[in-house]
């Protein structure tokens, strides 16, 4: 039912034409590394691929037609530079590969009559070429997809030995049947390559584009657009939105559009706009997960006030006479949606929230209402990337508490309201400055590593430009 209503909600964001929250840009300098990375993988497929047989009829001067066959083929050699990979205005990619350079061995056989023989053979193939035009776009779903528009090869020349069984006689009669072998093989090479980009393209339309995070929450990645692409990048624009996985709703804001800064000395760029992080907070607001039961065991010892009626007496003096020595509990909730802005260079956190307390009775689990504080709080931030690690500082911009209501008649709120500020600022936010100090470790993206990143803090939005590394690929990655 939810996951229904999630789609419906996706398909009318796009019906909107809903400004992304998630922008990528992928410089030149990234494809280039890109291209780096795939000819390294795809040179390993190469020489794991089995290719498939071939066969024929040639016709050998005085002898006749001799039907031949090539089976259990195999790459024994391999020279592949490194290609030409350029983006192309308004399409995608072209791809150029020349000057590729390789060696199959394999069996074959020949039937002549009623005369059958066999033995293996090693073939080269010189300066082969390869020529790709892909165009990238987006589906209906808003899976980033992958099409081969135009391939053309080519190859330089070809060289076959023969070897076993009356392979001496085949050799004679070489130069008059390898171009229709070579014409075989040249035939093969495009469709091999628009086979591989056919099941790149299966695997991107099978993605999911709802990713389930936290068990609580989906992020909602579809494009919102088809990729725009410039001869000195890619962009990609996602909708980035967080709903909750249990009953997903708009929440009661919308995405901002903003412009994402060209960043050419970085292969990646990525941009989260305020939108993002806030519709996080209003899902798990949706969900139930901004609330807790606060009770004087979570209190630690040597904290001046405990969560009795005794102790909290000297902020309400009433309490302790109308219900002695009794221990309370706080019901904390976020009085509604947690909010982030950012301006340039700033990050501000707004928080409010209100505590509803109670008196629990001896012997019982029974609890009586007391009061209910409420609280607002204004957190200002700078961030910055070193090492692979977020760090920053946070500071206490603005805290307010006031009496909403009470079952135990008025009381000023100002005497507590001291007493937290000083918990805030003299313990909470030190404590949290100090990880900050020694930095929040990025979370790892399986065999990339980042390098060089940079966090900017602009109006609406943070930037983040980094290079990356890829490690070793297993077997079926990329």
């Amino acid at each position: 039912m939810c996951r229904s209503l999630l789609l419906l909600l996706s398909l009318a964001a796009c019906a909107m034409a809903t400004n992304p929250a998630i922008k990528a840009v992928l410089t030149d300098k990234g494809l280039k590394f890109g291209t780096k990375v795939g000819t390294e993988w795809l040179q390993a497929q190469i020489l794991k691929a089995q290719i498939p047989d071939m066969s024929g009829d040639v016709s050998l001067s005085i002898l006749g037609s001799v039907h031949y066959t090539l089976s259990r083929m195999g790459v024994a050699r391999l020279n592949m530079p490194l290609p030409s990979v350029v983006f192309s205005e308004g399409t995608g990619v072209q791809v150029d590969l020349t000057g590729f350079n390789m060696a199959v061995k394999g069996q074959w056989n020949t039937r002549y009559l009623f005369i059958r023989d066999g033995g293996t053979f090693r073939l080269g193939m010189f300066n082969v070429g390869v020529s790709l035009q892909l165009q990238v776009g987006s589906d209906e779903n808003g899976h980033l997809s992958v099409s081969s528009v135009q391939c053309r090869s080519s190859i330089g020349a070809m060289d076959i030995l023969f070897h076993g069984g009356a392979s001496w006689v085949l050799q004679q009669f070489v130069t008059q049947f390898k171009h229709q072998i070579q014409s075989q093989v040249q035939e093969k090479i495009c469709p091999t390559f628009e086979g591989g980009i056919q099941r790149l393209e299966s695997h991107l339309a099978a993605m999911n584009v709802s990713i389930p995070l936290y068990r609580v929450l989906l992020l909602d990645m579809p494009l919102t657009s088809s990729p725009a692409i410039q001869a000195s990048d890619l962009s990609l624009d996602f909708k980035g939105e967080f709903y909750s996985a249990q009953c997903p709703k708009e929440p009661p804001f919308v995405s901002e559009k903003f412009q994402l800064p060209p960043q050419e000395r970085f292969m990646l760029t990525l941009g989260v706009s305020e939108f993002c992080l806030n519709s996080a907070a209003f899902a798990f607001m949706s969900t139930g997960q901004l609330q807790i039961n606060i009770t004087d065991k979570m209190i630690p010892p040597h904290f001046p006030i405990h969560l009795n009626t005794s102790s909290f007496g000297q902020f309400v003096p009433q309490l302790p006479k109308l219900y002695p020595n009794m221990l309370m509990l706080f019901y904390v909730y976020a009085s509604s949606t947690p909010l982030v802005s950012f301006l340039p260079d700033n990050a501000t956190l707004l928080l409010s929230a209100s505590a509803k307390a109670y008196a629990i009775k001896p012997n019982s689990s029974a609890l009586i209402p007391l009061f209910r504080l409420d609280l607002s709080a204004n957190i200002g931030g700078k961030f910055f990337v070193e090492d692979m690690t977020l760090k920053g500082s946070l500071m206490l911009n603005n805290f307010t508490l006031t009496l909403g209501a009470s079952e135990v008649g008025t009381f000023s709120t100002l005497p507590l309201q001291k007493v937290l500020n000083v918990g805030i600022t003299t313990m909470a936010l030190p404590w949290l400055n100090a990880k900050l100090k020694h930095g929040l470790p990025i979370p790892a993206i399986k065999n990339v590593n980042l390098s060089n990143t940079v966090l900017k803090v602009n109006k609406g939005f943070v930037a983040i430009a980094t290079d990356a590394a890829v490690s070793a690929l297993e077997e079926g990655q990329l």
